[in-house]
């Protein structure tokens, strides 16, 4: 049963689990974006998130927190950016999410791993997704009712084929063949 277990234990011992979960944050924050089974994305995105939120006010404090967790100084360049970086033109980490309010990771499933089947997928900061950031603008919502092609889009109409003249109504002969008996 799971009585009080609160978060994902991985089957490992405290110490190689915080060990590791260190590890996957400092490469997430270096590479932005890592390929991992699901089951420890979830915990590093627990782990990670409010490491990023401290991350947001840049104090002395919020650094020496942050690198307790993480005992990296070059990811805690990288988080929290250093003015060398800055007059390099990188952005920080902590400057690229400074106004979204949580949600910094986004977890992409890719299916079961070859060897155990594993569930594998991505696990990602979200504002440095080149693909997702470059989306195209919203294209007109098309519907049965309301189709109206761009002007880019619309076909020159082939030539229309001329019809049998009509005799209007009005012209119409007024006799009619007698009926055979």
């Amino acid at each position: 049963m799971r009585h009080g277990r609160k978060f994902n234990h991985l089957s490992r011992t405290a110490d190689h689990r915080s060990a590791m979960l260190a590890n996957m944050a400092i490469s997430l924050i270096m590479h932005k974006r890592i390929t991992t089974t699901v089951a420890k994305a979830k915990a590093l995105k627990k782990y990670v998130e409010p490491l990023i939120t401290k991350a947001k006010d840049d104090s002395t404090n919020s650094r020496r927190v942050v690198f307790s967790y993480l005992q990296d100084k070059n990811a805690i360049n990288e988080l929290f950016g250093t003015s060398k970086s800055k007059s390099e033109g990188k952005v920080s980490v902590a400057e690229k999410v400074g106004d979204r309010p949580g949600g910094y990771t986004r977890i992409i499933k890719l299916g079961a791993r070859q060897g155990d089947a594993a569930q594998m997928c991505f696990i990602e900061l979200v504002d440095f997704d080149e693909n997702m950031a470059k989306t195209p603008k919203a294209a007109a919502k098309k519907t049965r009712r309301s189709r109206k092609p761009a002007a880019a889009e619309t076909v020159p109409k082939a030539e229309e084929t001329p019809k049998a003249e009509e005799v209007p109504a009005t012209e119409a002969p007024a006799t009619e063949a007698p009926a055979a008996e």
